[in-house]
């Protein structure tokens, strides 16, 4: 037996719609979790079809990828190579950690003003 979600009723189970009030007994709960993923996509951190959060942390990883490569590789190599002299003259790290700071407080403020 089904039981009506609107007014309690209890139906046969090959019942679409309520023998008392109308309504469609099977379909509701369908409904309702279109609607809870619909807000969840509005409110959770980056929803289903947001790709914000993977591009976050894609950027963040291939800056901190960059710094790495800058300040251990070609430091090392310019004590090689004296083409590379430059690579030491540079604060790499100063650079790529203002500019992962700036990304962000970007992203942030992207987030917050989608809200």
């Amino acid at each position: 037996m089904v039981y009506c979600a609107k007014c309690g009723i209890q139906n046969d189970d090959d019942a679409i719609y309520c023998k008392s009030c109308g309504a469609p007994l099977h379909g509701s709960r369908h409904d309702h979790d279109r609607a809870r993923d619909k807000r969840c996509e509005e409110e959770c951190a980056g929803g289903k079809s947001s790709r914000g959060w993977a591009l976050f942390w894609g950027v963040i990883i291939i800056l901190i990828g960059l710094t790495i490569f800058f300040e251990v590789v070609l430091k090392e190599m310019a004590k090689t190579y004296s083409s590379l002299s430059w690579v030491n003259t540079v604060q790499w790290n100063w650079i790529f950690a203002g500019v992962i700071a700036i990304f962000i407080i970007i992203f942030g403020i992207r987030v917050i003003s989608r809200k």
